[in-house]
C-alpha cells in the first residue's frame, strides 16, 4: 500500500528556500507572500490494511523521517 508523508518546516522556523522562491516570484510580478519548502517520501508499505499503513508511516516520520523540533508532518494514504 502507497502512502505518502509530507513534511514540513513549523512555523516560526526559517526557511531560507521558502524566502529565495518567494523573491522569486514576486520579481516575476507574481503575488506571493510566502512560500514554505518542505519534503514528499512515497512510501510503498508492506501492508493492505490501510490503518497498520499508517501506523508504519507515522512511526517512519516519528523515528527518521521528520525533525520534531522543526518540522511537522501529515500521512496521506493511497
Amino acid at each position: 500500500m502507497r502512502v505518502t508523508v509530507v513534511v514540513r518546516p513549523k512555523p516560526g522556523i526559517l526557511d531560507p528556500q521558502g524566502d529565495a522562491i518567494a523573491r522569486a516570484l514576486a520579481a516575476l510580478g507574481l503575488a506571493v507572500s510566502e512560500a514554505r519548502v518542505g519534503k514528499v517520501i512515497d512510501l510503498e508499505v508492506d501492508s493492505s490494511d490501510p490503518a497498520e499503513a499508517e501506523r508504519i508511516a507515522r512511526a517512519a516520520a516519528d523515528g527518521v523521517l521528520a525533525n520534531a523540533l522543526i518540522e511537522s508532518y501529515e500521512v496521506v494514504s493511497g
